[in-house]
């Protein structure tokens, strides 16, 4: 069966704002006025730098505490690990299990996931093409849910300033934390899954 022929093949190119379907020989979109690339202009180079930048704030993001316990007089510093552990041992094992997701499972996935795309695409892989444009796609989903965290400490803080006794206060490790988020989000958003089926064409 005869390979389906690529849109640059036929002079088409898409518009990454809008969507709209234009010629190539057209400089910006006709719709939104966007400038027209066939791919993302320098995809991986911008990706690799997001998600290296999110890497290195992930270590501080997990060894600076991210809130301040008050209670009875007793001051406690938590980071998110720790957070987790006291949560669980307080009973409020859904919001540890939360916790946890949004802030070590989500994150690693994401590292690992747009690590290995981004060397695949690299390499020219032609290995699980259809995978790991799902993976792609999974990725952008999980992406979404990244900011539960830095919400969940948001909620909990307000919640505790209603009694008078306890109070909770964020630190500087949620900042880093939210930049994570925000890099690793920077990395999906500049990653083109277009590359991934290039290289088809060196296969052919």
């Amino acid at each position: 069966m005869s390979k389906l022929p690529f849109a640059r093949d036929q002079g088409l190119v898409h518009c990454h704002t809008c969507s709209r379907v234009c010629s190539q020989a057209e400089a910006r979109c006709p719709r939104c006025d966007s400038r027209l690339h066939a791919r993302k202009p320098n995809s991986i180079a911008r990706t690799w730098a997001f998600l290296l930048a999110g890497l290195i704030f992930y270590i501080p993001a997990n060894v600076l505490p991210v809130m301040n316990t008050r209670m009875f007089g007793n001051a406690a510093e938590n980071t998110i690990m720790s957070g987790v552990i006291e949560f669980w041992k307080g009973g409020s094992w859904d919001i540890a299990l939360l916790i946890f997701f949004a802030s070590i499972v989500v994150p690693c996935l994401k590292f690992l996931a747009l690590g290995m795309l981004l060397v695949t695409c690299q390499r020219r892989s032609t290995w699980a093409m259809l995978q790991r444009a799902r993976l792609f796609r999974f990725i952008e989903l999980i992406g979404y849910w990244s900011m539960l965290d830095v919400l969940v400490v948001a909620l909990v803080a307000a919640l505790v300033q209603f009694q008078s006794l306890s109070a909770i206060s964020p630190r500087p490790g949620i900042l880093f934390f939210g930049a994570v988020v925000v890099l690793t989000m920077l990395a999906a958003m500049s990653f083109d899954p277009r590359l991934i089926w290039d290289a088809e064409v060196d296969d052919d």
